[in-house]
């Protein structure tokens, strides 16, 4: 007999177990999954929203349409991708929500140099081990710097050089082309490393 079509393109997902068994109806297990996922989501909502409180917000929405929309999942892709998907879909709306929305987004040229000419690879900061990232100062203007990305390019740098998604992970969530994720990661890239030029000039012990 064939298999069913969701079958054949079942992929292997280390949350399979947890969610499997609250669709069969332990849905006390439902807590297990938000404590696996609740504070990787909130640091994403905080370098997306920058607040603390709209980072909360968006964790509880995030779990609230999970716990709605669970049994719709097919493990067609990794649940932790839909769950991103689903954080993303939450900050979009609460974004078109505010009130404080600015009517015309920036585009990334009115702050990069004129010469854009640098290799696509991975800042030096994104490179950096744990320990030095965890200087006060450097973490500090690094998230300035995020922040003060447009919200074209800010979820793509985050999702890529922060939460470690693929390409392709990257461009499922945001519904994206790889294409158009690679085009905007390397600029967000290259207006990060403008915004920490004068910061890692000022100490020669760093990577350029």
């Amino acid at each position: 007999m064939a298999q069913p079509q969701d079958s054949k393109r079942r992929i292997n997902d280390k949350d399979a177990p947890l969610i499997e068994a609250i669709n069969a109806g332990d849905t006390d297990r439902f807590y297990e999954l938000v404590q696996r996922y609740q504070q990787p989501l909130f640091n994403f909502g905080l370098r997306i929203c920058g607040q603390a409180a709209d980072a909360e917000d968006m964790v509880q929405d995030t779990f609230l349409n999970v716990f709605r929309y669970l049994k719709t999942f097919r493990f067609e892709s990794q649940f932790k991708n839909w769950l991103y998907r689903i954080a993303m879909s939450v900050c979009i709306k609460r974004r078109r929500r505010s009130k404080y929305a600015p009517e015309r987004e920036l585009s990334l040229e009115d702050f990069l140099p004129g010469d854009e000419q640098v290799a696509a690879e991975a800042p030096a900061w994104a490179r950096e081990p744990l320990d030095r990232l965890l200087d006060e100062e450097l973490t500090r203007r690094i998230e300035d710097a995020i922040l003060a990305l447009p919200e074209t390019y800010r979820p793509v740098l985050v999702l890529r050089d922060l939460e470690g998604f693929s390409t392709e992970e990257t461009a499922q969530i945001l519904n994206l082309t790889p294409g158009n994720v690679k085009v905007r990661l390397h600029r967000a890239r290259l207006f990060i490393r403008e915004q920490l030029k004068e910061y890692f000039a000022h100490d020669r012990s760093r990577p350029a």
